[in-house]
């Protein structure tokens, strides 16, 4: 078996490993980057980022729901329109994805393996390909960057053809009536919001007693308001107790209280494993746990030094955008690169629900468990004028910030472009600024982000209520 040596090996080509495999190969380093599937791009390009937030912008389009409040447009989708035709631009979207990822690949003189990776030891990495035949790759320093794949409990009878999970669905053949989804998090919330624009009868299931329970209550309460407008039934509290199907393809789902819902498809989405399987990690040691996630320090190394690890294989955050970071952190620690030494301390989240959230920073609830005496000021997007001409009556921009000096703590922000509106309190909370920053700033007029300064003035006028004088 050949021997090739290498700076660098990292196992897995979604954002980590591609980013990470990038920054060292700028640098001047040896990279090779090991891809077990057929294609380069990991979740974010194939299973999950863009192709569930494209599926999520083709209904918005196709339902003409933007248009809804504005022109009083309700389209029907036709009668005969397919899965096919409902996913036709995501796989325009994953294909285009995978071209520049494999780009960017070329473009830093990276070798790309494809085939099933394993740890021999920590100088070693065995590469089995696709199409049989081994390669030992010799090199200095590891990056586990596999990545994570759905859980899949032993006792619901997934199929992939009325039982999917969250990467699955995507393989959807026929539009159907109604769906049962089990987990009200990210991904549970992102596609019951997205077939219930559609038009689909959508349940959801969750043990808890609201959706998203890591976001500011009020913000998820106004997604969770929304949502049961457009129709969707919540069972909170309740856990399912058995999942099964008949011949004629309905999904019978009996839930805890003894209530069974039926449906044409049934979404698991509660949970994902880290992608450690035949890594052969333990045999070198490094343990992971129950869920396949790897344990790391501040630099991303694991219990062997010379191996990091990065992305969701490590677990939270599980962001596309923050793994991305880790990996380039990852490198620049191996390698000795001081211009990049930590992760940043504020990390934006965006959530693709219909509407969007996006939040950074502490909650209100936060606050309040922390003993933070604080305020917060709200801005809506039907007072605004770039929101009326839109037609989001809906839309907010929520303040966190202390009363004592009006230092910004967390910024909540949910409807249109919700994702790009935060990354405006991104910066003032970065840099430890007051709300007075968005009283001074001035805003292109009409603009969503003019809500900013409407959401500071509130907050001040609130202090005033109680007794308190800007600082």
């Amino acid at each position: 078996m050949p021997t090739e040596p290498y700076d660098v090996v990292i196992i897995g080509s979604g954002p980590a490993g591609e980013k990470a495999g990038a920054q060292a190969a700028y640098f001047g380093h040896r990279v090779a980057i090991i891809e077990k599937e057929p294609v380069v791009g990991g979740a974010m390009a194939t299973t999950g980022t863009l192709p569930s937030k494209t599926l999520r912008e083709t209904a918005l389009f196709l339902t003409g729901f933007r248009q809804r409040n504005l022109y009083g447009v309700n389209l029907k989708l036709a009668e005969d329109i397919t899965v096919r035709n409902f996913l036709h631009r995501a796989r325009e979207v994953i294909r285009h994805q995978v071209q520049m990822v494999e780009e960017n690949i070329a473009r830093h003189k990276i070798d790309m393996f494809y085939g099933f990776a394993s740890v021999v030891d920590p100088a070693t990495v065995k590469v089995r390909s696709r199409t049989g035949g081994d390669n030992l790759l010799k090199t200095r320093f590891i990056l586990i960057a596999t990545g994570s794949y759905p859980h899949r409990p032993d006792d619901v009878p997934f199929d992939d053809t009325c039982v999917y999970d969250s990467d699955t669905i995507l393989q959807l053949n026929d539009m159907p009536k109604s769906m049962t989804i089990i987990g009200g998090g990210v991904i549970g919330c992102e596609y019951a919001s997205i077939f219930s624009t559609l038009g689909v009868d959508v349940h959801l299931v969750d043990t808890r007693d609201r959706v998203l329970p890591f976001v500011d209550g009020e913000i998820a309460l106004r997604l969770q308001n929304h949502m049961k407008r457009q129709g969707v039934k919540f069972y909170f509290g309740e856990k399912y107790r058995e999942v099964k199907t008949d011949a004629q393809g309905n999904v019978f789902t009996q839930l805890a209280s003894g209530r069974v819902l039926v449906s044409d498809k049934f979404l698991f989405a509660a949970g994902r494993n880290g992608a450690v399987r035949d890594l052969g990690l333990e045999a070198v040691g490094i343990a992971v746990s129950s869920r396949g996630l790897i344990s790391v320090n501040e630099h991303y190394q694991t219990a062997v030094p010379n191996i990091y690890a990065a992305g969701d294989v490590i677990g939270f955050p599980s962001l596309a955008s923050t793994s991305m970071e880790q990996g380039r952190l990852a490198m620049c620690h191996a390698f000795n690169l001081s211009y990049k030494k930590k992760l940043a301390s504020y990390l934006p989240y965006g959530i693709y629900t219909v509407p969007e959230i996006s939040m950074v920073g502490l909650t209100e609830e936060e606050a309040k468990r922390n003993g933070v005496d604080y305020e917060v000021g709200l801005a809506s997007f039907g007072r605004n004028p770039r929101g009326q001409i839109i037609g989001d009556s809906e839309g907010m921009v929520k303040l966190v910030f202390r009363a004592e000096d009006q230092q910004l703590l967390g910024v909540h922000v949910i409807g249109e472009l919700a994702a790009e509106l935060v990354q405006v309190g991104l910066g003032c909370l970065y840099y430890h600024g007051t709300i007075d920053y968005f009283i001074q700033s001035v805003f292109n007029f009409p603009t969503l982000s003019e809500s900013y300064k409407y959401a500071a003035y509130d907050g001040l006028g609130r202090l005033a209520a109680r007794g308190h004088g800007p600082s």
